[in-house]
C-alpha cells in the first residue's frame, strides 16, 4: 500500500545522497517539482538516468547534486544544448560528471529488463555504430537459439523512480494519460516509487490512453498541481515554451544560472511558491 505525503516529505523519506535516481516523463509529464525539491534539501552524489535528459536535470547537475548520468539525448528539446550538461562534461563544472550514454533503444531495453528483474536486456543496434567503444557497458551476446550476435546492455533498477501523473485515487493507484515514453518500465524496474499527481480523487476514472500503476507497486504520492511545469501535463495545461527558449539564455552563464536557482528554487519553500516567483522574473 503507498502512502500520501508531502512531496518534501517523501524525497527527505526516500532520496538518499549517493541513490540511484530516475526522474522520467516523455514530451510530457516531467517531474521537475520533485526535481526542484532534490535541489532544495541540497541531495549529493546522485546517479541521474533518464531517457531524454532535459531542464531539470540542466537543473540538477548545475547545483552539484549528480555524479554520473546514463542517458540517452540530451538537450533543451526544440532549443539546442544543455548548458550545464556541457559545462560540467567539458570544464568538470560545479564538478565532473561520469556519463553512461546510450540510444533510446538501449535505455528501453534496460528499462524493460530491469522491469522484469533480468540481468540485461538485448537489441538488434549499437553493432554498427561507435557507441561501443566509448561505453563499456554495451556489450555482445550470441542467442543461444540461432547464433546471432546481439548488443546488450546491463539492466537499470533505480534505486527511485519519480512519475508526475495527472491523478491518484486515495488508495494510491495511479493514472497516467498520454505519452508514456519509459515511464511504466522505469516505476516497475525501481525499488521505490514516488508519483506526484495534479489531483487525488476518490476514484479512478477508466483509462484512455494511458495505464493505471497499481497501488503495491507505488511508494508514494504526493498531491502537487503543476508538478510538471514547465512541460506539460495532458488534460491540464499546456507547455510553456516560452521558459525552454528562455532558459538556454539563463544555463549559458554560471553566474547568471546560479542567480536564478537561487531566487527561484532555494528561496522557495515549494512549488507553489517556485510557481508564484516565475512572474517576477524580467523578461
Amino acid at each position: 500500500m503507498s502512502v500520501i505525503l508531502p512531496l518534501a516529505d517523501a524525497i527527505e523519506r526516500f532520496i538518499t545522497d549517493g541513490a540511484s535516481v530516475a526522474l522520467e516523463g516523455f514530451t510530457h509529464l516531467i517531474p521537475f517539482a520533485a526535481g526542484h525539491e532534490i535541489i532544495r534539501q541540497r541531495r549529493r552524489e546522485l546517479h541521474l538516468i533518464r531517457m531524454t535528459p532535459d531542464l531539470i536535470y540542466d537543473q540538477l547537475i548545475g547545483m552539484g547534486c549528480a555524479r554520473k548520468l546514463t542517458f540517452s539525448w540530451g538537450g533543451n528539446p526544440g532549443v539546442g544544448s544543455l548548458h550545464r550538461l556541457r559545462d560540467a562534461v567539458e570544464n568538470h563544472w560545479p564538478r565532473a560528471l561520469e556519463l553512461d550514454e546510450h540510444s533510446h533503444a538501449g535505455m528501453a531495453a534496460a528499462f524493460c529488463a530491469g522491469a522484469a528483474r533480468l540481468p540485461f536486456g538485448v537489441l538488434r543496434g549499437y553493432l554498427d555504430t561507435d557507441l561501443p567503444a566509448h561505453n563499456p557497458n554495451i556489450r555482445r551476446v550470441a542467442c543461444p537459439f540461432t547464433g546471432e550476435v546481439l548488443a546488450a546492455v546491463p539492466a537499470l533498477n533505480p534505486d527511485v523512480t519519480i512519475l508526475h501523473a495527472q491523478r491518484a485515487d486515495r488508495a494510491g493507484n495511479v493514472a497516467i494519460e498520454g505519452i508514456l515514453g519509459a515511464t511504466r518500465e522505469a516505476a516497475l524496474a525501481a525499488t521505490t516509487l514516488i508519483v506526484t499527481v495534479e489531483e487525488i480523487v476518490d476514484a479512478l476514472p477508466p483509462a484512455m490512453n494511458g495505464i493505471v500503476l497499481p497501488h503495491w507497486v507505488v511508494t508514494a504520492v504526493a498531491h502537487c498541481p503543476g508538478g510538471a511545469y514547465p512541460s506539460y501535463a495532458q488534460g491540464h495545461y499546456a507547455r510553456d515554451n516560452a521558459f525552454y527558449k528562455q532558459w538556454d539564455e539563463i544555463a549559458r552563464d554560471r553566474s547568471r544560472f546560479l542567480a536564478w536557482m537561487h531566487r527561484h528554487v532555494l528561496a522557495t519553500g515549494d512549488h507553489r511558491a517556485f510557481l508564484a516567483s516565475l512572474p517576477q522574473e524580467a523578461a
